[in-house]
């Protein structure tokens, strides 16, 4: 690889490269040793193809999400199976792995500017801004872009936008479905919550057993089902369809009462 070899972004990848080994290194711990990860599904990542893929998952924090993502995809990609033990996974890592972040949180501060770098495909959201409701037009740049990384390898994105559990799923990520017929790949995550703080920075319980399950890719009709068939067969697979508030725990019915709180105070 180049020195001064770029992504389609115009981001160096030695640079993006150093920024994940130091990253990942810096973060290993908080999902294997403060706290324990347990992966089911690693295998289906290592029969995907290099790029049109697009993972989409229920969001519990801004930032330790992603970083895990990144650790799970490196290790399975490297051989593990369901393990993100040793971290020698880091010194060759993948670099053409995006994922789709508002604009205004991968700005807000050196951290997640660096982040931002490593692999942030930032877009303005159409719904939220400054903490208040807005309603504005997508920026085609947006979508334009994700095709672009699409193109160039794999994305994630988290479709409701939101960190808060059973929010509605976004059209948006429908559409890009629809429209750019990727491997649609769910994941569904939990713990995250319970162990680390809203932005994912700073781990607020240690001894928490955290979840990652990499389910099968979704069969998608592209040419027959519509955008709102689409956004259900989302909410069941990465488990947000307001069906599953039936069995989540107490103490998740807790979490959720505290965030209301949190977001009245």
């Amino acid at each position: 690889m180049g020195l001064f070899k770029q992504n389609p972004f115009g981001h160096y990848l030695f640079l993006k490269k150093w920024l994940i080994r130091i990253a990942g290194a810096m973060t290993h711990r908080r999902y294997r040793g403060f706290n324990e990860l347990k992966i089911e599904g690693s295998n289906i990542l290592r029969e995907l193809p290099d790029t049109n893929v697009l993972f989409i998952s229920n969001h519990q924090t801004y930032f330790a999400d992603v970083v895990a993502m990144f650790h799970v995809f490196n290790a399975s990609l490297h051989g593990r199976e369901d393990s993100i033990k040793n971290i020698g996974y880091l010194w060759n890592p993948k670099l053409n792995m995006y994922y789709v972040a508002a604009r205004e949180t991968m700005k807000a501060g050196l951290l997640p500017k660096i982040m931002a770098y490593a692999g942030s495909i930032s877009i303005d959201r159409t719904w939220r801004a400054s903490g208040k409701d807005v309603n504005r037009q997508v920026k085609m740049s947006d979508i334009t872009n994700i095709k672009r990384a699409l193109d160039d390898g794999w994305v994630i994105t988290f479709p409701q936008g939101t960190t808060t559990p059973f929010k509605p799923i976004r059209k948006g990520t429908a559409h890009i479905i629809k429209h750019y017929r990727p491997i649609v790949v769910p994941i569904v995550i939990d713990g995250f919550r319970r162990s680390f703080d809203k932005k994912g920075l700073r781990v607020k319980k240690k001894n928490i057993l955290q979840s990652f399950e990499i389910k099968q890719p979704l069969n998608i009709d592209y040419d027959n089902e519509s955008v709102q068939d689409i956004v259900e067969k989302i909410e069941y697979a990465i488990e947000q369809h307001p069906s599953f508030l039936k069995v989540i725990s107490k103490e998740e019915l807790a979490e959720r009462e505290e965030l209301n709180k949190q977001r009245e105070w």
